[in-house]
């Protein structure tokens, strides 16, 4: 039944623990569905003046965000998976991954429940939360 339902799995991914536990409920599912997995890193966009006082600030998130999704590559490719990976520079996290999931036809949406994000966030978290209301796939929310 789910064999063909999951295909291409879109999981957004930031490094924290619960990003982590959503990439390894990817993995699973892949697996079942002979899926593939795409991770998606948006890094914060900054002004343009901004952004030249923040040039290394910039390079450390990039760098950042390169560490994380080699350790993504290495966790699907132990389990047979194929991984592909985005890199995105928004000042609206949430738009950009459900505008990229809707673009590019992902069959789900698989992420943590909360990430790096404020620790005043709702319940959910703010990121989580907002793919959940604005995505019209389906979004596997793992805590």
């Amino acid at each position: 039944m789910l064999q063909n339902r999951f295909k291409r799995i879109l999981v957004p991914l930031d490094g924290s623990l619960n990003s982590i536990r959503g990439l390894n409920e990817a993995i699973s599912l892949a697996r079942q569905c002979n899926g593939t997995i795409t991770g998606i890193y948006v890094t914060q966009n900054f002004p343009p003046k901004l952004a030249r006082v923040l040039r290394t600030f910039r390079a450390n998130m990039l760098k950042t965000a390169r560490k994380i999704m080699s350790h993504a590559r290495t966790s699907t490719a132990r389990h047979g998976i194929v991984f592909c990976e985005k890199v995105a520079s928004s000042t609206d996290v949430v738009k950009t991954v459900v505008g990229f999931a809707k673009s590019r036809k992902f069959d789900i949406i698989v992420m943590g429940s909360r990430g790096q994000g404020s620790q005043h966030a709702e319940y959910l978290g703010s990121v989580a939360n907002g793919i959940l209301h604005d995505s019209k796939i389906p979004v596997l929310i793992v805590k």
